[in-house]
């Protein structure tokens, strides 16, 4: 057994991909003032300030380093689905990504909300709605036969717990090395106090 380094200013990460092959139990979903609103073809703007707001405290920042027109190639694909969670003052506080592109398959690429519904049950919510759609039959579709989804280290500590409780099962896991975000100016230093920067500012 044995260490392996990382370079200052890099992050390093587990990252573990769970998988669904069987459409779940229709279930009751849990009651919430929440509500899931659809993005057609959001202007890149609108989806990165979302995006930022709900990942910003787990270092999310994949979306942020593309140029407008790879990052609208994706969003705007009929096969991506992006829906809002919004509370009933209509401010958008969450985030559901949901990745048809693949035949027989949809990926929940993106599934959080903004920290501070943490513990209340909202996540349960989310995710029905992101089963349910996910395994919906869709016209000129083909059926799903797997939803999948993908955690890592640098996520909320309850978040693998949680996905397995929802019904996925894990089926691979990988180390991720990346140039920390906070160094490249992508998100601000006290971002993610949590996640000690090493080698930065």
């Amino acid at each position: 057994m044995s260490l392996i380094p990382v370079a200052p200013g890099e992050i390093a990460t587990i990252v573990t991909s769970l998988e669904m092959r069987e459409r779940p139990r229709a279930r009751a979903l849990t009651p919430s003032k929440l509500r899931l609103d659809r993005w057609r073809a959001p202007s890149s703007d609108r989806y990165r300030a979302l995006f930022r707001r709900v990942g910003e405290p787990w270092l999310w920042f994949s979306r942020l380093v593309m140029d407008d027109a790879t990052l609208d190639a994706i969003t705007h694909d009929p096969a991506v689905e992006i829906y809002a969670v919004t509370d009933p003052r209509g401010i958008e506080i969450g985030l559901l990504e949901l990745d048809f592109r693949q035949a027989g398959a949809a990926e929940i690429s993106y599934f959080g909300l903004v920290p501070e519904l943490t513990g209340r049950g909202e996540g349960r919510w989310l995710m029905g709605h992101a089963l349910a759609l996910a395994w919906r039959k869709q016209e000129g579709r083909a059926d799903v036969a797997r939803v999948w989804v993908h955690t890592c280290t640098l996520d909320h500590p309850r978040a693998l717990g949680f996905y397995r409780a929802q019904g996925f099962m894990p089926y691979a896991r990988a180390i991720e090395t990346f140039t920390d975000p906070r160094i490249l100016g992508l998100l601000p230093i006290d971002a993610a106090p949590h996640i000690p920067l090493l080698g930065g500012a």
